[in-house]
């Protein structure tokens, strides 16, 4: 991808006040584009201008010093205080750390991981269910809340919280979960520690203290919106094995790397590769395809990010029909009969009545002609589905109606849960021969 010109600036120093807490302040043309780096990156707004990076882990040097590399090979202008420069400079370690024989870079994997877990927790989109205290550790049993629902036993706290156990099944979870903690469980989520509480404050501050003392400008108000849908960690390998197993007309092909599995129709005109690495809202995870034959011209295809949710990968992964090959109806009655408002600019965009998915057609692009994604901001969308001019309607047609009943469950439904729906086995493709697939 081009980078960006350096005509965009992010001073990255100390927090004035919660040491090792990182201030990015932003500022030229290019703003907006290097802010959303910096939110992909970990940091949080907190203002027009500023962004805030505040961890459980006490790390926040280390991933603003990494930060500060990523930015500048998009070829942005970083600068680093001093301050923040000591900071990334000295090597600490936790006194009496409670896994022994773990070498520095051990505990940032263990810490990182307790990372996604809390935030994941903070966004809603893990929930918890139950608590207790298991001599001088926390406990919890949790669920996630989007995609293919998966519950967790969760073991310790801030920086320590580790999965225990994994279940498939929430009632599952719950009954062990009473069984192994018995008089000891709690409802709800254990009260928050001093480490999150801190970090919580930080993040929803709403004026940020300069290092004179002095309050600088409000920070930006935000409207909140009901939580946008997002697949867990593994959903979407889950979904992948589930898929293959309840559709035995399609293969699973390792590449090279391990990286990366490719799965094929026997007919060999329908692919869909999925890449196990991609982990951030922007990467890529899926990128489905339909060839006119096995070797024939490509009909349209789909790109997908790592954070969508399983429900909507199924519904372009149920459109893999024979379609002909011809430009996509624009499929709007159902948006607009479930209520969804209309913005019409040099692009149509459909909006969720609580404005937290979108779905969007652009008639100047071949490439991204159709997206859906989820959030209220198109520049810094949780997650998106790109198709091209060329998709399908039939997909089209699966995709919007996965979307209303996205936002009708979570109108309806405690937590926006969605209710499991069984992978069906995908229909043949009419009108292509019947071949065997042969193993590469």
């Amino acid at each position: 991808m081009p980078y960006a010109p350096a005509d965009a600036h992010v001073r990255l120093d100390r927090h004035p006040t919660h040491t090792p807490a990182v201030v990015a302040t932003t500022s030229g043309p290019t703003s907006d584009a290097a802010r959303s780096h910096l939110h992909d990156l970990g940091f949080r707004s907190t203002g027009p201008n500023t962004m805030i990076l505040a961890r459980i882990d006490r790390e926040e040097p280390y991933y603003a010093n990494a930060a500060a590399g990523q930015l500048r090979r998009h070829g942005y202008t970083v600068e680093v205080t001093p301050e923040l420069q000591e900071e990334i400079d000295t090597e600490w370690t936790w006194p009496d750390y409670p896994l022994p024989g773990c070498s520095r870079e051990d505990i940032r994997k263990v810490s990182a991981a307790a990372q996604r877990l809390h935030d994941d927790i903070a966004a809603g989109r893990l929930l918890i269910h139950l608590h207790a205290h298991d001599g001088p550790a926390t406990v919890a049993v949790a669920t996630y809340t989007s995609g293919i629902r998966r519950s967790l036993h969760l073991h310790g706290e801030n920086h320590l919280r580790q999965i225990s156990n994994a279940y498939a099944d929430e009632a599952e979870a719950v009954a062990d979960f009473h069984r192994l903690h018995s008089a000891a469980v709690r409802p709800g989520p254990p009260p928050l520690t001093d480490v999150e509480k801190s970090v919580r404050k930080l993040l929803t501050s709403s004026v940020l203290t300069g290092a004179s003392g002095q309050d600088e400008a409000p920070a930006e108000i935000v409207t909140k919106t009901p939580p946008v849908p997002t697949a867990g960690p593994g959903e979407h390998e889950e979904f992948l094995n589930i898929f293959l197993k309840s559709n035995t007309d399609w293969e699973r092909y390792r590449t090279w790397s391990d990286e990366t599995t490719i799965v094929n129709h026997e007919s060999l005109a329908l692919r869909a590769e999925f890449d196990h690495e991609a982990r951030h809202r922007t990467d890529t995870a899926w990128t489905i395809a339909a060839y006119e034959s096995p070797v024939g011209e490509r009909l349209w295809y789909s790109t997908i990010t790592a954070t969508t949710p399983v429900a909507f990968v199924r519904a372009v992964m149920e459109g893999l029909t024979n379609a002909p090959w011809s430009t996509a109806e624009a499929p709007y009655g159902p948006l607009r009969e479930a209520g969804w408002t209309e913005d019409d600019t040099s692009r149509t965009t459909w909006r969720a009545p609580d404005r937290s998915l979108a779905f969007e057609h652009n008639p100047h692009s071949v490439d991204d002609r159709w997206t859906a994604y989820g959030g209220a901001d198109p520049n810094h969308p949780t997650w998106a589905i790109h198709l091209s001019a060329t998709t399908a309607p039939d997909v089209l047609a699966r995709l919007t109606t996965k979307l209303i009943d996205a936002t009708a469950l979570g109108r309806d439904r405690p937590h926006g849960r969605e209710t499991p729906t069984p992978v069906t086995p995908l229909p043949h493709p009419a009108g292509r021969p019947r071949s065997v697939a042969h193993h590469r």
